[in-house]
């Protein structure tokens, strides 16, 4: 089975009440919302959270700690991965080039090359960031390390995946 095989199973899927269409209907006259009351009136209805005037659920429950909600999450690819991949002498190694292979997920969120493990190929890497070990590492093989913002990543993989249109 193929997903393009997948069908929605009969009966699973229904219409959208229809209220107020009179009362032979069923949900007629107050359309289902009851007597009265702040759920009948029309208009915004409680906010999300709300318990009646009651303290709420998360106002009530302590909180500790710190979340830094400005911090960069990278992905992260050590020097011993980019030498299992099979790289030629002298390759260009980016954010496209680690998809292809397998090493990252995706292209919206930053990669910083780590420096664990060893590497004996010439490359020119191209990433978000670097540590300092990984630095060294790459440089002393004969290659170089160069900072790319992602948005300028995600720049070049338009202008590949266009590329790859044109040549089919």
């Amino acid at each position: 089975m193929d997903l393009n095989n997948l069908k929605i199973a009969k009966g699973s899927r229904h219409l959208p009440k229809r209220v107020g269409l009179g009362i032979g209907s069923g949900l007629g006259k107050t359309s289902a919302r009851g007597q009265k009351g702040q759920g009948a009136r029309q208009g915004p209805k409680v906010p999300v959270g709300f318990e009646g005037g009651q303290l709420p659920l998360f106002r009530r429950v302590p909180k500790h700690g710190f979340v830094n909600h400005g911090r960069v999450q990278y992905q992260a690819i050590n020097v011993k991965d980019l030498e299992k991949t099979g790289l030629e002498n002298g390759a260009v190694v980016d954010n496209i080039v680690l998809m292809e292979l397998g090493l990252i997920k995706n292209l919206n969120t930053p990669v910083k090359l780590l420096g664990k493990g060893e590497l004996t190929k010439k490359l020119a890497i191209s990433l978000q960031a670097f540590s300092k070990n990984a630095k060294d590492i790459v440089e002393k093989a004969g290659g170089s390390c160069t900072v790319l913002s992602l948005k300028d990543a995600r720049v070049r993989f338009k202008a590949h995946v266009s590329e790859e249109e044109k040549g089919e």
